[in-house]
């Protein structure tokens, strides 16, 4: 016979065993339970520690009533702090000698320098109060466009000097009301 005859007779005869397989059932034997998990061992290890010693077949027990409902074991974040896994702190080196606190003294310098703005009053019916108008251009910084923004400031005109109209230029100064933060340094320009 030739090599390709051998193959044909080869290839015939394969799925004749086959569908003999597939012909007969297989018997399945049962399956014995898996123990439970490592993690659920150690509670029952407690549990059986607490019971009376007369007990001395738990495991006949569990093996005759597997259909039974199993106790529903309670998660880790229920478990009473005295009985959770205690991790120890890593101890670090005491020194032999603490660092003495040094308090350094305040050095003798000249206060923060001020935040000065130049805008035009255009209020001053108040007493001793002026509104001024400050304008602020500024150039995006994505889009990189030129935007105009002004914004109001109420400042402290101690002897009633501005009038509505002239330019002014007002510093930073402590809270003297609700509003004012500022106060008037000069007046720049008198309105015409």
């Amino acid at each position: 016979m030739s090599e390709t005859e051998n193959e044909t007779t080869e290839t015939s005869e394969t799925p004749e065993t086959e569908t003999e397989a597939v012909a007969e059932p297989v018997a399945e034997e049962p399956v014995a339970e898996a123990p439970e998990p490592a993690a659920e061992e150690p509670a029952e290890t407690e549990a059986e520690s607490t019971e009376s010693p007369e007990e001395p077949e738990p495991v006949a027990a569990e093996a005759e009533a597997p259909a039974a409902p199993a106790k529903k074991q309670r998660s880790r974040k229920h478990v009473p702090r005295t009985l959770r896994k205690q991790r120890p702190k890593p101890q670090r080196e005491r020194p032999a000698q603490r660092r003495p606190i040094v308090r350094l003294p305040k050095p003798d310098t000249v206060r923060g320098q001020r935040q000065e703005r130049r805008g035009i009053v255009v209020s001053s019916a108040m007493d001793k109060t002026i509104v001024v108008k400050v304008d602020m251009i500024k150039i995006h910084p994505r889009y990189k466009k030129v935007i105009r923004r002004s914004k109001k400031f109420h400042a402290h005109d101690e002897q009633n000097k501005a009038n509505v109209g002239d330019v002014v230029r007002i510093v930073e100064t402590r809270p003297l009301s609700k509003t004012k933060n500022w106060r008037l340094a000069e007046v720049v320009e008198v309105a015409k």
